[in-house]
């Protein structure tokens, strides 16, 4: 990379705000891509201790002026805004493609117009669907099931094309389940969590069955950092993840062992997706990160469900553990 800033767009989020810790750690110049808001808040950057360290653009990532102004001055984009709550594209599917086709639009083409040496563009393993093959590989078919896949396979599509046709130096990175330290109850794990530390011992959830790769957040922002300097990744699709799986009901009783307690799954009907929108099983197969940057995960399942117990414990009282968020 050259020694100009790094944007980060998204970089208020979950993993947003991890890469771009991580980044300024490394001695990066790096401009953050945060949502306007009445209250000016940064997200989880507001209590970063190198917030300090950081320049904050704040705007719209459906909004092209504020994104290509953000973009001047930058040789890499890192872009990660989008909205990811699966159950939310249910209700309102517009918002998804609006956010999430119209933000990787404006990122690609203000990084076309600022001539930038990298874009690494966010995906997701959502857009497989019920996998044929497992592990899944990146030329595994795409089979959307919700309306968030969908526009991200849209996204996903648009990046590359702009590396074919224009030749923006795009990489798509694809995640599996990434968790650990600021993810939203809206995922499965902080909401078992929550639950588990406000008391309950019958852990309110949807479907047990689905089988996930979970992937910690540090693992998950080396691999970004890893892709992002592999010039042999420009036009690539690349995955991160761990190469194993667990069901939610498994997830429950690991949990329930770490903290010494007997935990139930109790059926909640509003927590389960329509039948041909869930996804049975996602397993990652990141041979290609693997081979061609000798990126590993380093952080166990275990290990992982500890470190989000520990940083989640004295936060309760700011979250609603047994309230179904979508």
């Amino acid at each position: 990379m050259r020694e100009s800033r790094i944007l980060v767009t998204g970089a208020g989020g979950f993993i947003g705000s991890h890469l771009t810790e991580q980044l300024v750690r490394q001695g990066k110049l790096v401009r953050a891509f945060v949502h306007y808001n009445s209250a000016d808040h940064r997200g989880w950057l507001e209590e970063s201790l190198v917030a300090s360290d950081i320049e904050f653009a704040k705007g719209d990532i459906r909004d092209f002026d504020a994104v290509s102004r953000a973009t001047q001055g930058c040789s890499v984009i890192f872009h990660l805004a989008a909205l990811v709550g699966i159950p939310y594209s249910y209700v309102s599917p517009q918002a998804y493609l609006r956010t999430n086709i119209d933000g990787a639009f404006n990122v690609l083409e203000s990084a076309r117009a600022a001539s930038v040496e990298r874009v690494v563009l966010t995906s997701t393993s959502e857009i497989y669907g019920n996998a044929r093959e497992i592990p899944i590989h990146e030329l595994h078919p795409v089979n959307c099931q919700s309306p968030y896949a969908a526009s991200k396979a849209a996204a996903d599509q648009l990046g590359l094309s702009y590396q074919r046709s224009f030749g923006v130096p795009v990489t798509l990175v694809r995640p599996f389940n990434t968790y650990g330290p600021r993810q939203s109850l809206r995922a499965v794990i902080p909401t078992i969590i929550a639950q588990l530390l406000a008391g309950d011992s019958a852990i309110d959830l949807g479907n047990p069955d689905p089988r996930r790769d979970f992937t910690f957040v540090e693992d998950t922002v080396t691999g970004f950092l890893a892709a992002s300097a592999a010039d042999s990744l420009i036009g690539e699709v690349v995955h991160i993840g761990s190469g194993t799986d667990v069901s939610v009901g498994e997830l429950v009783s690991q949990l329930g062992r770490l903290t010494g307690r007997a935990l139930t799954l109790k059926l909640d009907q509003t927590r389960v997706r329509p039948a041909a929108s869930e996804v049975d099983q996602l397993v990652c197969d990141s041979a290609k990160l693997r081979l061609r940057t000798g990126w590993q995960p380093v952080v166990t399942l275990e290990e992982g469900l500890r470190r989000t117990i520990q940083w989640l414990e004295p936060r309760l009282a700011k979250v609603r553990a047994k309230e179904y968020s979508i």
